[in-house]
C-alpha cells in the first residue's frame, strides 16, 4: 500500500521562529503594569496635594514649582542613561534597584520636613523612575519574542501607563480627604514591594552579553542635553518665550551635538546611534515625538476646561474623563489586532486621520457647549492615537537588536517626554496668547481694577480668585464669563492647529514607515 505525502496544512511550525509566551509571561506583564501605572501617576498625583503640603513646608512659589516639576525633570534626565545601563548589568536586576530605590525615596518624601528634602526626595524619585521605566518596556520585548503576542503586551502595559496619569488627580484628591499630604507618596511602597517579590520568580534576566564599558563623560553630556532643553520647554510654556528659557534650549541642543559626535567616536557608546539606521526605529521615532506634541496639548487643556470652565471638583472632573481613558483603551486594543492584516503605517495614518476629526469636533468647542463636545471629541481623539502608542513603540524597541532593547526603550520614553514638553509649551503658549488677545478686546476688564485685570491676563486659574475679591458681583461675573470663553477660543485655536498637524502626520507615517509589513508577517 503506498503512502501519501504530507498535506501543506500539516506541515510542522517553522523551527526557527520564537516561542510563543506562555502564562509566566503573561502574569509577569501584569506585574510590569503596575509600577507604570505607578510612575505615570505619580506625575500627576501630586497637584491636589502641592497646595497642602506647600502651605504645610512653607514652600515659596519656586520652590513649589520644583517640587511638581522634579520627579518629571529627573525622569526625563536619567531615561537615556538607565536604558542603556540596564542593558549591561541587567534589566531585572536594574528593575529591581529602581524598586527598591524608588521605595526609599517615596517614604522620605511623605516625611519630608522641609520643601528642601522634598525637592530632593522628588529628584531621587526621578532617577528610580529612570530605572524602572525602560526596565520594564525592554523586558516585555524580552518576555514576548512574536510580534504580535509583543504589540498586545505593549498595548496592555500602555493602558496601566495611560490610567495612572488621568487618575493621578483623582487618587490624590481622595487620598487627601483622608490623610495628610504625604499619604499620596506612600501609594508606591506596596506597588514596588509586591515588583520586588515577583521579579526574581515571574521574570527573565536578560544583559548584553559583551556590554562594554559604561562612559561616564557620555552620562553627563546626555544629562546637560535633555535637562537644559526639558527645563527651558517647561519654561516657555511658563512665561513665554523669554532670553533665557531659549538659551537653555540652545545650549542643550549644542551639548546634544557633543554627545552625538562622541558616540560616534567611542567603541562602547553610552547609545549605539546604529538604531538610527534602521527605518523603523527612526521613522516611528519622528511620528511618535511629533505626534505627542499634540495629545499632551489636549491633555492639558482638558483637565483645565473640566475645572476652570466647567467648575468640577477634582473627583468629578475625573470621572468625565473616563470616556477619555475609554477611547485609549479601544484604541491600544483594537491596533495590534488589525495590524496582523493590515501594514502598521496604514492603521497608524487611518489612527491620525480620525484623530484629526477628533481634534477638529474640539475647536467647535465654546464657553457655552456644555461638555459633550469636547468629551466626544478628545475619546475620538484618544482613540485615534492607540495605533501610534502601541505600534510606534512595538517598532522603535522591537526593531532594536534583543542587546539593545534597554537602550531603544529609554529612546522611546524620551522622545514621549520631549514631546510632552514642546506640546505644552509650543501649543500651550498658543492657547495662552490667544486667551490674552481674547481677553483684552473683553469690555469686562475696563470695569475691574488694574491690578484685577492684570491677574485675569495671567490665566483662567488666577481669574477665579482675583473676581472672587470684588465687590461688584455683576462686574465679577462679567469678567469670569469673558475669561471662560477666552479659554475656550484658546483651546479651540489649539485644537484646529492640532487637527491640520495630524493630518499632515499622518502622510508623514505613510512615507517613512510604508515599509513595514504586518505585524507578523514574514519579511520579503
Amino acid at each position: 500500500m503506498s503512502t501519501s505525502s504530507a498535506s501543506p496544512a500539516s506541515a510542522a511550525p517553522d523551527p526557527s521562529a520564537p516561542p510563543p509566551a506562555g502564562p509566566r509571561e503573561w502574569i509577569g506583564l501584569a506585574v510590569l503594569a503596575f509600577p507604570a501605572l505607578l510612575l505615570s501617576m505619580d506625575v500627576t498625583v501630586l497637584y491636589m496635594a502641592l497646595p497642602t503640603l506647600g502651605a504645610d513646608l512653607h514652600a515659596d512659589s519656586t520652590q513649589s514649582l520644583w517640587i511638581a516639576d522634579m520627579y518629571p525633570f529627573m525622569l526625563a534626565g536619567f531615561l537615556v542613561t538607565m536604558g542603556t545601563l540596564g542593558d549591561r548589568i541587567g534589566r531585572r536586576r536594574l528593575l529591581m534597584v529602581g524598586a527598591a530605590a524608588f521605595s526609599a525615596a517615596s517614604v522620605l518624601a511623605a516625611f519630608a520636613p522641609s520643601a528642601e528634602l522634598l525637592i530632593a526626595a522628588r529628584a531621587l524619585l526621578g532617577v528610580a523612575g529612570a530605572s524602572v521605566l525602560p526596565s520594564t518596556m525592554s523586558l516585555i520585548s524580552t518576555m514576548f519574542r512574536q510580534p504580535a503576542q509583543r504589540a498586545s503586551a505593549f498595548g496592555l502595559w500602555m493602558m496601566a501607563f495611560s490610567v495612572g496619569a488621568v487618575i493621578g488627580p483623582v487618587v490624590g484628591g481622595l487620598m487627601l480627604e483622608r490623610f495628610w499630604w504625604g499619604s499620596v507618596f506612600l501609594l508606591g511602597v506596596p506597588v514596588m514591594a509586591l515588583l520586588l517579590i515577583c521579579a526574581p520568580v515571574l521574570l527573565p534576566e536578560h544583559r548584553d552579553s559583551s556590554p562594554g564599558r559604561l562612559d561616564p563623560l557620555s552620562v553627563l553630556l546626555s544629562l546637560a542635553a535633555i535637562l537644559p532643553v526639558v527645563h527651558g520647554l517647561k519654561e516657555v510654556a511658563r512665561d513665554g518665550a523669554e532670553p533665557l528659557p531659549l538659551a537653555f534650549v540652545a545650549a542643550g541642543l549644542v551639548v546634544g551635538r557633543i554627545f552625538v559626535l562622541r558616540q560616534r567616536r567611542l567603541a562602547d557608546p553610552l547609545l549605539d546611534l546604529r538604531l538610527f539606521a534602521e527605518r523603523a526605529f527612526s521613522g516611528a521615532l519622528v511620528v511618535f515625538l511629533l505626534g505627542m506634541i499634540t495629545l499632551h496639548s489636549l491633555t492639558l487643556f482638558f483637565t483645565q476646561y473640566l475645572q476652570l470652565v466647567e467648575g468640577l471638583s477634582p473627583v468629578r472632573a475625573g470621572l468625565w474623563m473616563i470616556p477619555f481613558v475609554a477611547g485609549t483603551f479601544a484604541g491600544l486594543g483594537l491596533a495590534p489586532r488589525i495590524a496582523r492584516r493590515v501594514r502598521p503605517a496604514r492603521v497608524i495614518a487611518g489612527g491620525l486621520l480620525l484623530a484629526s476629526v477628533g481634534f477638529a469636533l474640539i475647536s467647535r468647542v465654546d464657553a457655552s457647549s456644555g461638555l459633550a463636545p469636547l468629551v466626544i471629541g478628545s475619546t475620538v481623539v484618544t482613540l485615534g492615537f492607540g495605533p501610534l502608542m502601541v505600534l510606534g513603540t512595538n517598532m522603535i524597541v522591537g526593531s532594536a537588536p534583543p542587546e539593545r532593547a534597554g537602550a531603544a526603550a529609554s529612546v522611546s520614553e524620551t522622545g514621549a517626554e520631549l514631546g510632552s514638553a514642546l506640546g505644552v509649551a509650543v501649543l500651550g503658549s498658543v492657547g495662552t496668547a490667544v486667551y490674552r488677545g481674547q481677553l483684552a478686546d473683553a469690555d469686562a476688564l475696563d470695569t475691574v481694577p488694574h491690578e484685577t485685570a492684570d491677574a485675569a491676563r495671567e490665566g483662567l486659574a488666577a481669574v477665579r480668585g482675583a473676581a472672587g475679591g470684588l465687590p461688584d458681583g455683576s462686574a465679577a461675573e462679567a469678567l469670569l464669563g469673558a475669561a471662560r470663553d477666552a479659554f475656550a477660543t484658546g483651546l479651540g485655536t489649539v485644537a484646529l492647529i492640532s487637527a491640520v498637524l495630524l493630518a499632515a502626520l499622518a502622510g508623514l507615517t505613510m512615507a517613512l514607515l510604508r515599509h513595514v509589513r504586518p505585524i507578523g508577517a514574514p519579511e520579503e
